[in-house]
């Protein structure tokens, strides 16, 4: 198994969830997706909570950076009516995104937890091609 150097990027945001604000957290969570799903560059986006700790893991998968700042541009809306319930607390990015990304990720992740580079050493996806019998 060999590395793919495509771009491709999974994100992880552990955002902890303000005490009375739940309700309000889960609708806007849901309209954030509904929107992903239907104008976000994402590949796929999946958001789980741990109601008993207040926090909610949101895992994006981009094709590359361009991706990504596409979705900053279409988003920008919805990230600030989720951020009104909650504060990052763990920022995690798997892959390699381009300087300007990764620039705009310290900037704005600079007072909000902590933010993780991974880069890729090995993987495959099924994405973009079937499986071989």
């Amino acid at each position: 198994m060999t590395a793919q150097n495509d771009g491709t990027l999974l994100f992880r945001n552990t955002m902890r969830i303000t005490e009375g604000h739940l309700d309000g957290f889960r609708e806007a969570i849901a309209r954030a997706v509904d929107f992903a799903q239907r104008h976000g560059p994402q590949l796929m986006v999946q958001t789980f909570l741990d109601e008993r700790r207040m926090l909610a893991h949101s895992f994006q998968l981009y094709r590359d950076s361009d991706a990504v700042r596409l979705h900053w541009r279409l988003a920008d809306p919805y990230i600030a009516e989720v951020m009104e319930h909650c504060r990052v607390e763990h920022f995690e990015v798997f892959g390699e995104p381009d300087a300007e990304v990764a620039a705009g990720l310290r900037d704005v992740l600079a007072e909000h937890g902590t933010l993780v580079f991974s880069p890729r050493i090995a993987g495959f996806d099924r994405f973009t091609e079937a499986p071989r019998a």
